[in-house]
């Protein structure tokens, strides 16, 4: 792991207990976006960045769910989540930048609201792409760059700039089948598939 992924791992440790308070102050548009994106999973299906865990009660029940994120503090309180929900998931912590599963595992890739912390996201899409099955589905949203001003000066100083996470995915081979934005432009979501 290297010195910048190390650093985020530290961060979202630190935030665990954060991100369960956040989840009451959660918009109806972003918890719609989160039950319309798990509904597209099909079998097997991983999650990357889970998270506390947040997506899981929106996943169909006919879903294989595994679930990876960087940060142990994170994966506990997902598992203690699924538990709550009485969900059977597989667990693992781990780097969305370095997947630890054979080529073509998945059937489905759901990301959401992580990219914009990974060191490199064009590297975290292709172990995304090669972790999905031909034909397989990624299901994301995430934040996007700031592109006026003075946002645009912003995200130069950002310690992972954002890109537009449609056209770092078109760029490691997925084809993009829809994308749209959310919440005034600041959030894309999209759907592609690995051809």
């Amino acid at each position: 792991m290297d010195a910048r992924t190390e650093h985020t791992r530290r961060r979202w440790n630190r935030r665990a207990s954060y991100c369960d308070h956040g989840e009451r102050l959660q918009s109806p548009a972003m918890r719609r976006t989160r039950e319309i994106l798990c509904a597209g999973a099909r079998g097997r299906t991983l999650e990357v960045a889970v998270g506390t865990g947040r997506n899981l009660p929106y996943y169909p029940p006919q879903v294989r769910l595994t679930a990876v994120d960087l940060s142990p503090e994170m994966l506990d309180r997902a598992r203690r989540r699924a538990d709550e929900l009485g969900m059977a998931a597989r667990f693992v912590e781990g780097d969305a930048q370095s997947l630890d599963f054979p080529d073509q595992s998945f059937d489905t890739v759901l990301c959401t609201l992580a990219m914009c912390s990974v060191p490199d996201q064009h590297r975290a899409l292709s172990e995304m792409y090669r972790v999905l099955v031909p034909g397989g589905r990624l299901l994301m949203v995430d934040h996007v760059e700031y592109a006026g001003f003075p946002g645009r000066l912003l995200e130069r100083h950002r310690e992972h700039p954002r890109r537009l996470p449609r056209e770092v995915a078109a760029e490691v081979g997925f084809e993009v089948g829809h994308h749209d934005r959310l919440f005034l432009g600041l959030v894309e979501r999209v759907v592609a598939h690995r051809p």
